[in-house]
């Protein structure tokens, strides 16, 4: 480094007088002048002689002295010679910033030791004489000159270390860069690897585990990494090792995660593990870890994170903890957990509508003139009431004694099927409970409540499962699933998508596949259906599936239905079943091409963008604008098409984006510019987009953004915008976007329509009272969970054409944000799964990768006692060291031991 400090020095210098730096052609000229001069001497130009202590001038004579020596006659010099300049080089000692003297003083006579090594036949004094002009080299490097690797080659030797931090760091740039090289040219690289492995132990001995993982990922062998660690070593390795994956490309991010998950395993950190395992998406690893230990609560804590994650897994015959441990892998504690966190908080009492629009603050000459007993405004607050007591099992409008029915009767059609099935949103999760109250709406002699009811029943199962298999049994049957209504049928169909989402559950296949196929039937149905399997088997590339909705789209008969709004959830479908395979996407993109239809384009836009989301992935981003900044045809059918085509495009880029900061920042940028230059359909998307980068994580930047989108004179654009901010605040109550929401609502009191989604909004910033999120990333931000990203994505698809879907009669669409939707709390359990109160630390999180010594993880932080909210980039720490965490990370539901060595 301070060698380059020099160099930068003396081109400061020439420039000073006018001339060009050393080296460029216009110093050839002033070059002739000073022939004779060496570098040291350029440093001096018109400055007085530089001063040297005596010190350091008796330094310089030796130096000189024994570089002379190095030129005579008698062999027998040499070697004492190169030890006593090897010796200066290592004793001395000067600041961190200058350069080492001896090197200074050598530097001049570099090349001049270059050509004494040439002149010198091989032997040991010619080894040692490169290993010297090797650490020299460093001085020297300039363009594409690799001197200290030349020269180290040249020298092996096994005691790299004692020429200090600072020379292995340049020897391991110049190894990446030779690398390079040597791979554009078809050279081998041997000598290099094996070189790099001698730095590594090196680099891991001296706190560097950066630069080790550094070198062994540019010579692309990180595979190599587990056999220099030890347990002091691996923590710090792996964790900066995660850090890197995001912006990694395929299939080196899949490398890094499953070596790190090798290390971990061997270090029998079982939790870690697993989480890696999870966002590998790789069954069989999850298995074979929840497997390798015996330990019952380690095996709970496992299972507790599988369950986060709704990944299904059976249990092996014969364990005899197996009730207790299927009960942590079915999620069926979770209402009473977070009934435990309602206490805590004191906001177990139902909350109104009312209380949540607060009419009486919007402004007073609007008061009154709202219709407050439209069937729509009805609907609406049967939504509000619903999101904001989920989970909670009670409120005062659907379960009341006094009000069962009544609500419902108080709106009609499609509006009676969405409030019959809010009640699913009330019960979430609490199964038994939730069938005793569904009961009596399926006799209803309304069939849209008898639909209503049928969805309520998938949406309570969402995300819990139950041995006896209830939603199966009840939607899955005969007279639902192919009952004459057809809102019934396709209710019964959404709710098996919503209660089995993430399952892969094979009996669905028979049940779900021939309404896919059956060309017979409305496309409505068959669409919902593929959507269904789409989010029962999001992430799996299920063949059957895949194979059939690529069937229907060339199948000639469906040709005019195709046409049809539904469409785009069946390409939806196919898009969920490819969710971050990544590049095993292709195949499918190349089966599109090869339809002919208008819709071939959209869904392969979805597909991609599934395939990629959440990797940051730089290429697809570039892809994704190149899309947007293309002009639409003229032609009817195409136009649709293309339409589509760039809004998919637009919530593409959020979906790539989401999982990484630095992305995040550019795409909101980007987002931007497409308001002030894209066409309406791009416009209308940006909103939905907006919304999807951050959901429940209300950022200032980002709100203040949509709340001027939400006055857009493009109404399609001003109610997207809307439900943005709700899905952007979802759960948090900030009470900043609470009062621009009720501004809102003073600002459209006249427009039905706009009104009706300010409502919405609301209930969702109020969702579950405050306690729950739809943000899908979770165990500290590092997991994407596909279940929660599947059900947003399939709102905002639907939000897309909000007049048609969710602001017609397809307003139930709203409901799939059921899948998204789970409490962000922390709860701390002992050994046996009994509620454990402790105290812990809540704050920001901090970024501590690479950092030396034990770092603080969090800033500006509170105690509390458990159960504890945590916000959007919030951690919890463990006041003392009384209990021990068996999770790495304290988010929901945490299993704590009693640490042996403590002393109170």
């Amino acid at each position: 480094m301070a060698g380059k400090e020099e160099e930068e020095k003396a081109k400061v210098l020439d420039k000073s007088k006018g001339k060009a730096p050393e080296g460029t052609d216009g110093a050839k000229e002033a070059d002739k002048e000073k022939d004779d001069k060496s570098p040291e001497d350029a440093l001096k130009t018109d400055l007085p002689p530089e001063e040297l202590s005596e010190e350091d001038q008796k330094l310089k004579d030796e130096l000189e002295m024994l570089v002379e020596r190095l030129q005579e006659s008698d062999t027998s010099l040499y070697q004492p010679a190169l030890d006593n300049i090897k010796e200066f080089i290592k004793t001395s000692t000067s600041s961190m910033t200058a350069v080492p003297k001896p090197l200074k003083f050598l530097r001049p006579h570099y090349e001049k030791l270059e050509k004494t090594f040439e002149s010198w036949p091989a032997g040991d004094d010619k080894q040692s004489l490169a290993d010297m002009l090797s650490v020299l080299g460093m001085t020297y490097s300039g363009e594409n000159r690799r001197d200290t690797l030349k020269y180290r080659l040249l020298a092996p030797s096994k005691d790299l270390g004692s020429w200090g931090h600072e020379y292995m760091r340049h020897l391991a740039l110049e190894i990446g860069d030779e690398y390079q090289a040597r791979l554009l040219d078809d050279k081998s690289t041997d000598d290099l690897t094996d070189l790099a492995l001698v730095l590594v132990p090196f680099f891991l001995k001296h706190n560097a585990e950066a630069d080790a993982v550094d070198i062994l990922s540019e010579l692309e062998m990180i595979e190599q990494l587990p056999q220099y660690l030890d347990e002091n070593t691996y923590s710090r390795a792996c964790l900066y090792m995660v850090s890197m994956v995001p912006l990694l490309t395929y299939p080196d991010n899949d490398r890094f995660l499953r070596t790190v998950f090798g290390i971990y395993r061997e270090y029998k950190q079982y939790t870690t593990a697993v989480v890696l395992a999870i966002r590998l998406n790789d069954k069989e690893l999850i298995e074979e870890v929840f497997n390798s230990t015996s330990d019952k609560a380690i095996r709970k804590q496992m299972a507790f994170l599988i369950a986060r994650q709704r990944i299904w897994l059976d249990l092996s015959e014969g364990d005899e903890e197996d009730a207790e441990l299927q009960e942590c892998l079915n999620n069926t504690k979770l209402p009473d957990h977070l009934k435990a966190l309602g206490k805590e908080l004191n906001i177990l009492d139902p909350k109104m509508p009312e209380d949540i629009y607060k009419t009486h603050l919007e402004s007073s000459r609007t008061a009154g003139l709202t219709n407050t007993d439209s069937a729509r405004h009805n609907l609406a607050s049967a939504f509000v009431n619903a999101f904001v007591n989920a989970g909670y099992g009670n409120d005062k409008m659907m379960l009341t004694e006094e009000n069962k029915n009544s609500w419902v009767w108080k709106t009609k059609d499609e509006g009676m099927m969405s409030t019959a099935a809010s009640l699913g949103l009330l019960m979430q999760w609490d199964v038994e409970m939730g069938l005793d109250n569904i009961d009596p709406y399926t006799y209803a002699s309304e069939d849209y409540i008898k639909a209503g009811a049928m969805m309520a029943m998938g949406i309570t199962n969402s995300g819990v499962r139950m041995d006896s298999d209830p939603a199966m049994a009840l939607l899955g049957d005969e007279q639902n699933l192919a009952n004459k209504n057809v809102n019934v049928r396709m209710a019964s169909i959404m709710g098996l998508g919503l209660a089995y989402a993430g399952s892969n559950k094979e009996d669905l296949l028979e049940l779900l596949l021939p309404i896919v196929t059956d060309t017979s039937l409305d496309m409505q149905l068959s669409a919902m259906a593929a959507l269904s399997l789409g989010l029962i088997f999001v992430g799996s590339a299920q063949s059957d599936v895949s194979e059939a909705i690529i069937q229907t789209f060339l199948d000639e008969d469906r040709a005019n239905q195709l046409k049809d709004k539904w469409t785009r959830f069946m390409a939806l479908g196919l898009a969920l079943l490819f969710f971050g395979q990544q590049e095993e996407v292709d195949v499918i993109l190349e089966t599109l091409k090869a339809i002919d239809h208008p819709m071939s384009k959209p869904t392969s836009i979805l597909a991609d963008v599934c395939a990629w989301a959440g990797t940051g992935a730089v290429l697809k981003i570039q892809q994704l604008l190149h899309t947007c900044n293309e002009h639409i045809e003229d032609d009817e059918d195409e136009k649709k098409g293309d339409e589509l085509l760039q809004g998919y495009a637009v919530i593409g880029l959020s979906l790539v984006a989401m999982g990484e900061d630095v992305g995040q920042e550019m795409i909101l940028r980007q987002f931007g510019h497409l308001m002030h230059y894209g066409e309406a359909n791009i416009r209308k998307a940006v909103p939905l987009a907006m919304g999807l980068i951050s959901p429940s994580n209300p950022q200032m930047k980002v709100y203040d953004t949509l709340s001027r989108y939400s006055h857009d004179n493009d109404s399609e654009v001003a109610i997207n915008a809307i439900f943005a901010m709700g899905l952007l605040g979802a759960g948090t109550n900030n009470a900043r976007l609470a009062q621009l929401l009720r501004q809102l609502a003073s600002y459209y009191h006249r427009d039905p329509n706009a009104l009706f989604m300010v409502r919405i909004a609301q209930g969702l910033l109020h969702m579950g009272k405050g306690t729950l999120s739809v943000n899908p990333f979770h165990t500290d931000r590092q997991v994407l969970s596909r279940v929660a990203t599947a059900g947003l994505l399939t709102v905002l698809v639907s939000l897309m054409d909000a007049k048609q879907f969710v602001l017609g009669d397809s307003h139930f669409l709203l409901y799939y944000l059921v899948t998204a939707m789970h409490p962000r709390f922390l709860v701390t359990l002992d050994e046996d799964l009994k509620p454990l109160t402790v105290n812990v630390r809540v704050g920001q999180a901090v970024d501590v990768v690479g950092q030396a010594g034990r770092p603080k993880t969090i800033t500006g932080w509170q105690t509390q006692s458990t159960p504890v909210l945590l916000a959007y980039g919030e951690r919890a720490e463990l006041e003392d060291e009384q209990y021990i965490s068996l999770a790495s990370t304290l988010e929901g539901i945490v299993i704590l031991k009693k640490n042996p060595e403590w002393e109170s």
